[in-house]
């Protein structure tokens, strides 16, 4: 399950930001969207998964508008409102959350380790969208800066949100079955 969950959220990350560099913003995010609903259909508790899933959209939706803003990025296509984040964008964020109670439930336990892993792995992953033409730096020093502070500071806060909206209890993730429900 963490594996294919892993690999869902890579293919859809390329889908998103392949349809945003290609002006084809749509078929990235309708594609993330069926990852972020099988996700949620496989879910013990849907309504949990779904409300983390929509808390990150939400902030994810905001953080990034706020880079537009500051005319610190553009984005190559997907953008519906002047300003704001692309919708394919938002998708990623979506998916993101997707990986919070699976594949990288790990974090959950290392607080710093979701520092770092923002830090680093949140502006890498913009440059690669860049790399491959979905969006372009205006400013690169205030952008990255930007992204890491922002990546550092919203992924453990993710983190403790996915913990408080789990739709995929432990035990289930690693296969066990809970005392509990036998109680």
């Amino acid at each position: 399950m963490m594996l294919a969950n892993f690999i869902l959220f890579q293919v859809g990350w390329f889908a998103c930001v392949l349809g945003g560099a290609y002006d084809r913003p749509w078929l990235g995010t309708g594609f993330a969207m069926a990852i972020v609903a099988w996700h949620g259909g496989r879910a013990p508790r849907p309504r949990a998964e779904m409300i983390l899933v929509l808390l990150s959209a939400g902030i994810g939706a905001t953080a990034d508008s706020l880079l537009v803003a500051a005319n610190w990025v553009r984005y190559a296509s997907g953008t519906l409102i002047p300003g704001t984040a692309p919708v394919w964008l938002v998708a990623m964020w979506m998916l993101f959350a997707t990986t919070l109670n699976l594949s990288l439930r790990w974090l959950q336990q290392y607080a710093l380790a979701a520092v770092a892993l923002g830090a680093i792995g949140g502006p890498l992953a913009y440059w690669g969208g860049a790399r491959l033409g979905a969006m372009a730096f205006v400013a690169p020093v205030a952008a990255t800066a930007a992204l890491a502070v922002g990546w550092a500071v919203l992924t453990p806060l993710l983190v403790r949100l996915a913990r408080r909206f789990d739709g995929y209890p432990p035990a289930v993730v690693t296969g066990r079955k809970l005392l509990a429900q036998h109680a």
